[in-house]
């Protein structure tokens, strides 16, 4: 019956190589059996994470006449989710969209992308923090990943590591912004030598929960990506938050430890199309505890 798939509004840039936001988004997403409606803020020929060159589109001009079309359509949407923005100017564009799409009873995901191991991206400068303040005010669930959440808070240095108690107070402090859940990816453990942690608060419950994972030496553009959408599509589903956190955590790790044996550039992006086929098995819970 038309109407029974969920659908997703997903608002990111379009890389035409490298397997990073719509590219990763929409194949992650179908898998779940979820229907992605992209809205691109720009097209490149390919990602920017290990790339010298590349082109680029940027979409900002004509955002607004896209989306006043999907006002004439009607559309409404399960989830809005947000990632890379090229400008202050788009995350205004986005704050109206969700002024306009946000109801009651569709989440809103906003994905702060703004830098990782401690620097901004190149394309940003800091003036786009307080605009990202902005939205995340404006979101249920926020995903930033450690850089992006001590941007967030306005931290002088991203730390090497982080113990239980500070990450706590990291998480609260992001949920104090707006959010109802806040998860914060790619955390170092101070506890655990060579362990990382994915560590999220549900603020209407007033829990926080951790999954960790064995620290593997392989970066790969476009994780970020696909953690987030297997975290929406596993909500859509109606798992709840520490099994959804779960799966994604699992499947970004098989992602990795699949791809790491080839040898190929890691800017590729993690193998994805042999993974996709985990995602519609039987969900083994084992990795989530409470913080």
């Amino acid at each position: 019956m038309y109407g029974t798939i969920k659908k997703v509004a997903a608002i990111h840039d379009l890389s035409g190589f490298g397997r990073a936001s719509l590219t990763a988004i929409i194949p992650t997403l179908s898998s779940m059996g979820i229907q992605v409606c992209p809205l691109p803020t720009a097209i490149l020929s390919n990602h920017t994470g290990g790339f010298s060159n590349y082109s680029y589109v940027d979409l900002t001009d004509s955002m607004e006449e896209y989306i006043n079309m999907w006002k004439q359509l009607k559309l409404e949407f399960d989830c809005i989710y947000s990632g890379f923005l090229g400008s202050t100017r788009q995350i205004n564009i986005v704050s109206d969209f969700i002024d306009h799409f946000g109801k009651n009873d569709n989440l809103v995901v906003v994905d702060p992308v703004m830098g990782d191991n401690g620097q901004l991206y190149s394309s940003y400068s800091p003036d786009i923090i307080p605009q990202m303040r902005k939205l995340v005010a404006k979101a249920d669930l926020i995903t930033p990943n450690f850089t992006e959440a001590a941007f967030l808070l306005g931290k002088d240095k991203c730390p090497e590591s982080i113990d239980s108690q500070e990450i706590k107070a990291w998480l609260r402090e992001l949920s104090d912004m707006g959010p109802d859940i806040v998860v914060i990816t790619s955390v170092p453990d101070k506890d655990i030598r060579d362990n990382t942690l994915v560590a999220a608060f549900d603020k209407i419950n007033g829990i926080f929960w951790k999954v960790g994972c064995k620290y593997i030496p392989a970066a790969y553009p476009g994780t970020g990506d696909t953690f987030a959408s297997v975290l929406i599509g596993s909500l859509l589903q109606g798992d709840s938050l520490p099994v959804s956190l779960d799966r994604a955590v699992q499947f970004i790790s098989q992602c990795i430890k699949a791809s790491y044996g080839f040898n190929y550039p890691k800017r590729n992006g993690v193998l994805l199309e042999k993974e996709l086929g985990i995602l519609n098995m039987p969900v083994l819970i084992s990795g989530y505890e409470m913080l």
